[in-house]
């Protein structure tokens, strides 16, 4: 093998890895979003449930579990 086919693999090698690591940390940003999106939704869910537990406190507090 040549010095310059050496050259042009290496160079090709460090732009495939270069275009991978974009692609991985586009792919981690979308995964973070969606994880925020989720978050927010469970909050929501949540805060629902405590106000639920404030206007009926007797309600869905406790259960019983026979095994």
């Amino acid at each position: 093998m040549s010095i310059g086919a050496i050259n042009t693999s290496v160079a090709l090698s460090a732009v495939k890895q270069g275009t991978m690591g974009e692609i991985g940390t586009a792919m981690l940003g979308k995964a973070l979003d969606q994880q925020e999106i989720e978050g927010s939704g469970l909050v929501k869910m949540i805060d629902a449930a405590a106000m639920e537990r404030s206007v009926n406190p007797n309600v869905g507090g406790n259960f019983d579990v026979s095994v």
